[in-house]
C-alpha cells in the first residue's frame, strides 16, 4: 500500500499513534527498538506515537508484523466485537478507575471516525465507501481492507455506543439502594450517554432502518435488553409502593424516550451542562413514576432549547 496513505485519525491529539504505542506497551518493546526493527529513527516513532506525524497505513503494517500482531488488532482497541458486547468493553477498561458518570474521549481508527462523520453528514444510504477513504486519508482498498462493507461500519458504530450502554446502565443501577435510587441513576446514566455520545447515539437510533439481518434482529435484541432493565427497577419501585404510575410501562418508555432525543436538541455549549440535564432528566423520570407532573417552574424544566 502507498505510503502516502495516512491512517489518521481526527479522534485526538495523539489519535492512531496512541494506538500502536498502547500495542507497543503491550508487547513489552522499547520505542528505540522498534523504531530499530521498522527501519525508522526513534525520534520519527516517537512523533507517530504523539500525533505529530501521521501514521501511514504502510507503516502501520510493518508495525503490526514486528509487533507480532495484526493491524485490526491495534486498531480494535476502538470497540469491541459483537461477541463481547455484553462483557467488558474497552470504553470500560481504557479509563482505568473510569465510573459510570466518566467519559474519557474516544480513540476510534480512521475509518471509523470518517465514517461517523459521513453518517451525521448524509446518512447511512447517503454515504459512500469512496467518501469515507478520502475522509480517513486512504484508499477505498484500504478501508475495505479493515471493513469488507459499509454495513460493518454501522454494526461497529452502533456496537461501539452499546457496549458502553451495557456497563454504564448495570454499574448506574447498583450505585443505588432503593429502587427509586436504582431507577433515578438508571435514568441519569442514559441521559449523560446520549448528551456525552450525541453523534454514536444519533446513529444508533436514527439508523435502525438500515440494518441487514441478522444484524437487524441482533441490534433490536440489545436495544430491548436496555429498556428490560428499567423496565425492572419500574416494577420494583412500584411493588415497593414509591411509584404509583398507572401505565409502568408507557411511562418507562416515556422516559427512555426522552433521553434518546437528546442527540437532537442538546448543545453542550448551551446554559446547562451535560451533568445537570442528566441529573434533571433522572428527577423527572421518578416524578412520572410517581403519577407526578414535574413542575414548569422548577429550574431548568422549560428551557429554551434553541439557545443551546
Amino acid at each position: 500500500m502507498p505510503e502516502h496513505e495516512s491512517a489518521r485519525t481526527g479522534s485526538g491529539d495523539t489519535g492512531a499513534g496512541h494506538l500502536v504505542r498502547r500495542a507497543r506497551t503491550a508487547a513489552g518493546v522499547s520505542l528505540r527498538e522498534l523504531a530499530r526493527l521498522i527501519g525508522v529513527s526513534a525520534g520519527t516513532l516517537s512523533a507517530v506515537e504523539n500525533g505529530k506525524t501521521p501514521l501511514t497505513v504502510d507503516r502501520l503494517d510493518r508495525i503490526a508484523a514486528e509487533l507480532g500482531v495484526s493491524t485490526v488488532d491495534i486498531l480494535a482497541t476502538r470497540l469491541p466485537s459483537a461477541a463481547d458486547a455484553t462483557g467488558s468493553s474497552p470504553a470500560r477498561s481504557a479509563g482505568d478507575g473510569q465510573t459510570w458518570r466518566t467519559f474519557e474521549p474516544l480513540v476510534l481508527d480512521p475509518v471509523l471516525d470518517a465514517a461517523i462523520a459521513a453518517f451525521m453528514q448524509t446518512g447511512y444510504h447517503g454515504a459512500t465507501m469512496r467518501s469515507i477513504a478520502a475522509t480517513a486519508g486512504m484508499s477505498v482498498a484500504g478501508v475495505y481492507h479493515y471493513y469488507p462493507s459499509k454495513q460493518d461500519l454501522l454494526v461497529a458504530i452502533f456496537d461501539l455506543g452499546m457496549s458502553e450502554l451495557l456497563w454504564r446502565i448495570p454499574a448506574a443501577r447498583d450505585d443505588g439502594v432503593t429502587a427509586v435510587e436504582r431507577f433515578a441513576k438508571m435514568v441519569e446514566a442514559l441521559a449523560l450517554f446520549h448528551a456525552y455520545r450525541g453523534d454514536l447515539a444519533f446513529i444508533g437510533a436514527s439508523e435502525m432502518r438500515s440494518f441487514d439481518e441478522p444484524n437487524r434482529s441482533r441490534v433490536a435484541a440489545q436495544r430491548v435488553d436496555i429498556q428490560r432493565m428499567i423496565d425492572d427497577e419500574v416494577a420494583a419501585g412500584i411493588r415497593a409502593g414509591e411509584f404509583t404510575t398507572r401505565y409502568p410501562r408507557e411511562a418507562a418508555r416515556a422516559v427512555a424516550t426522552m433521553c434518546t432525543s437528546l442527540p437532537q436538541w442538546f448543545r453542550p455549549v448551551g446554559p446547562i451542562s451535560r451533568q445537570q440535564i442528566a441529573v434533571e432528566y433522572a428527577q423527572f423520570a421518578v416524578d412520572i413514576m410517581r403519577g407526578r407532573n414535574p413542575s414548569p417552574h422548577s429550574p431548568g424544566f422549560f428551557r429554551e432549547s434553541v439557545s443551546r
